[in-house]
């Protein structure tokens, strides 16, 4: 079998000097176009290095020497793109960019793309962007945050990117884009079929017909294929040319006049109309989806051939002879000089260091700390400005309150003090949630603060990663935890990485409200009863808080503000529906379910606490549990110690990190252990515990667990029969302490 890559790389040469070139596809002199002589040979000699780039990795990848070879070949006219947008319009770009990014590095002296794209083949630690954990193309100096995904997952955070630049005019706040600035965006024609390619532009249209500003180029490079699957003619057209709220434009792709004259047309309509364009460029793709992929599997030799011979280098060539710019021999030159050029930079690459250890590895997957976080943003209210905020409820504050109520007023106080801090999800504006958790604060700081959007958990996740790309503390809700699987590629692919492939230089602090978990009186089903977190416990770098009570809420709502602000984190703050309006523990009226609200400390006595709580000192059995487990389990070891039974219940709070050392403390001080998991025994946070428990050599112990049953929750009654419940604690425990008693008896009889 032929090498198809030598084949392209002989093939440039001997077409040019043959004469034996495409037709372009119109005929119009560069500087018609804004263009001058050197500005074509620039952007040609772009085209050139990206094109090598991609030929010289193919070698090294078969040499083991790189190990990422998805290229740019016949996508190098997005060069013209990179040329026609300013630095400062942050780019997310897809893996078909290489010509892109070189040719943006041109606009900042000093800068190094060749050397460092091949670094990043090469997985060197050198790396700049992601020292060696991805190949990414990204550069904090260039405004293009790396991007790992195959797919669209990074439009809905290019979106709301986009709408945060504007939303920080409205607000006057001092964000890290410029107010005139514009957000592009790259992706692929089999990719803009993809749900999150679907929301994120939906998103952008739904706003911008609204005349939300939406300054955004959503650039669909379309060469007609994705991986083996065609593109039917016409499909990208039809779907996104007369779409509401969207300007269609179109161009080919591999002529550097049209793409750099249409580019120039999409960012003048962003920037002055501030408005989502469409910039459909029409191109090839040459050398296969990547290096593994088999071409002539699914394409005919003469279809391959035929493609090859449109070559966006080919064309580029053409234009240049056509308006003798260069002659033959030239631009021959360029080509040559460009791969010997790689090739001897390569050479020196292949001798840097890799990532060796796993410490090097994860260093870089907890984002940087930033000392003027908390700060940052954040306002001096006095006494009398505070209580503007809480006018409607002077009344209230010094009285016992419920969870939603304390959730409320935590949010009220810290969206006063901290003006970066921005809300958003569905009906949590006029309407104030589904369970008026969010009341009053649409009124108290305007809809430019507390944003209502549309039903689309995708959208919602990924216009918080947008806003934080622009200096905002996002506070983005998910209606209910079942619908977070709608969407958690962007928690899990995209605001997780981040900070782990872009070495600490992106971070995306967020604090993610998650309405959640059962008990619900069988309200809903299981998608308003979802008992499965599992999904965000395995993520690396994520927190994981839960509180069970108001209390506990006001505190951990409180540092989990101070996490995201001063540590960049995500975290995810999941709430117990059940336990929302609960204001009785053992019975009615006894109101031990509520709690005074905490008045806000000042910074410094308001330390992060990711600590375990205890209630009881008894050491016949520790109950680990949380969320509603704990509510239940504090009914239970009442009932207990009514029967003599001893037992200290520990709510775990924070689920990830788990507090191992003061959980390890309290199982020491006990007899026997018994966990309450409320969620599905399969992949609940139990089994963690229980590893836990065995690998500090605590297993002596006689240790249990009680779990949801590995079922989805039914509605009405029937939903208890699943769930954990007081009674079933009870009679653990009991059973627990006495098998204990008759095991002693036997031992003492045997002595």
């Amino acid at each position: 079998m032929s090498d198809r890559n030598q084949l392209l790389k002989d093939a440039f040469v001997s077409k040019v000097l043959s004469g034996n070139l495409p037709s372009l596809s119109q005929h119009q002199a560069p500087e018609n176009a804004g263009l001058s002589h050197a500005d074509v040979v620039d952007l040609f000699e772009t085209q050139v290095l990206s094109r090598h780039l991609d030929l010289h990795s193919r070698v090294m990848q078969k040499k083991g020497q790189s190990f990422y070879t998805i290229g740019s070949s016949g996508h190098e006219g997005n060069a013209a793109c990179a040329k026609a947008f300013r630095l400062d319009d942050m780019a997310f770009l897809h893996y078909r960019s290489g010509a892109f990014v070189i040719q943006r590095s041109k606009k900042v002296p000093g800068q190094t793309p060749i050397y460092d794209m091949l670094l990043s083949f090469a997985a060197s630690k050198d790396d700049p962007i992601s020292g060696g954990r991805h190949k990414v193309l990204g550069s904090k100096t260039l405004f293009i945050p790396p991007q790992t995904s195959t797919i669209a997952s990074h439009l809905p955070k290019a979106m709301g990117t986009a709408f945060s630049i504007d939303l920080a005019k409205r607000l006057a706040f001092e964000s890290e884009l410029p107010k005139d600035g514009i957000v592009v965006c790259s992706f692929g024609d089999a990719s803009q079929n993809h749900s999150t390619a679907q929301g994120a532009i939906n998103s952008a249209a739904w706003a911008s017909f609204q005349s939300l500003p939406m300054p955004i180029v959503f650039i669909c490079e379309d060469n007609g294929i994705g991986i083996s699957t065609s593109t039917p003619t016409g499909w990208v057209e039809a779907n996104y040319k007369n779409r509401a709220g969207l300007v269609y434009l179109t161009c080919d792709g591999l002529n550097l006049i049209d793409t750099y004259q249409t580019s120039l047309k999409a960012a003048k309509i962003a920037r002055e109309k501030r408005c989502p364009v469409f910039l459909h460029i029409k191109l090839v793709r040459l050398l296969g989806h990547a290096g593994s992929d088999a071409e002539f599997v699914y394409r005919k030799p003469s279809e391959i051939e035929a493609i090859e011979h449109q070559d966006p280098l080919l064309h580029s060539a053409a234009l240049l002879l056509e308006n003798h710019i260069l002659d033959k021999e030239q631009i021959v030159k360029i080509y040559q000089q460009a791969a010997t050029r790689i090739e001897n930079i390569a050479e020196r690459v292949i001798t840097k260091p890799r990532l060796t250890s796993a410490e090097d590895v994860m260093a870089s997957l907890l984002p940087a700390s930033v000392e003027s976080g908390i700060t940052k943003h954040t306002n001096n209210l006095s006494t009398e400005e505070r209580s503007r905020f809480f006018a409607h409820e002077k009344h209230n504050l010094s009285k016992k309150q419920h969870l939603a109520k304390l959730i409320n007023w935590t949010l009220m106080d810290l969206m006063a003090k901290h003006n970066d801090i921005v809300m958003l999800g569905e009906d949590i504006a006029r309407k104030g949630g589904v369970y008026n958790v969010t009341a009053k604060l649409h009124e108290r700081f305007g809809q430019n603060r507390v944003l209502n959007t549309l039903l689309d958990e995708q959208s919602i996740l990924g216009g918080a990663i947008g806003l934080a790309h622009n200096g905002f503390l996002p506070i983005p809700e998910i209606q209910f935890l079942a619908y977070v699987h709608n969407a958690e590629d962007q928690i899990r692919g995209e605001a997780a990485t981040l900070s782990f492939f872009s070495n600490r230089q992106y971070t995306n602090p967020m604090v993610i409200r998650i309405a959640g978990l059962a008990y619900q009186k069988g309200f809903g089903g299981h998608f308003h009863n979802d008992n499965s977190f599992a999904v965000f416990r395995d993520i690396p770098g994520v927190v994981l808080a839960c509180p069970s009570n108001g209390k506990d809420a006001v505190e951990m709502l409180r540092s989990s503000v101070r996490l995201a602000k001063e540590e960049q984190k995500v975290v995810v703050f999941l709430e117990p529906i059940a336990l929302y309006m609960t204001k009785d523990l053992h019975q009615e009226g006894d109101g031990l379910w509520t709690y005074i609200y905490p008045e806000p400390k000042p910074e410094i006595e308001q330390a992060v606490n990711l600590q375990i709580t205890t209630y009881g000192t008894g050491k016949d059995v520790c109950i680990l549990t949380y969320g509603n487990g704990y509510f239940l389990s504090r009914q239970a070891e009442k009932i207990l110690a009514d029967n003599s039974i001893r037992c200290r219940v520990v709510d775990l709070r924070w689920l990830a990190p788990l507090d191992e050392k003061g959980i390890l403390a309290q199982v020491a001080l006990c007899d026997q252990v018994l966990i309450v998991d409320e969620c599905r025994q399969t992949g609940s946070i139990s089994e963690a515990l229980m590893a836990l428990l065995v690998e500090a050599q605590l297993a002596s112990k006689p240790i249990e667990r009680i779990c949801a049953q590995d079922s989805f929750i039914p509605l009405g009654s029937a939903a208890y029969e699943v769930l954990p419940s007081c009674q079933e604690i009870v009679d653990k425990v009991t059973t627990m302490v006495k098998n204990t008693a008759k095991s002693s008896e036997r031992n003492k009889d045997r002595k």
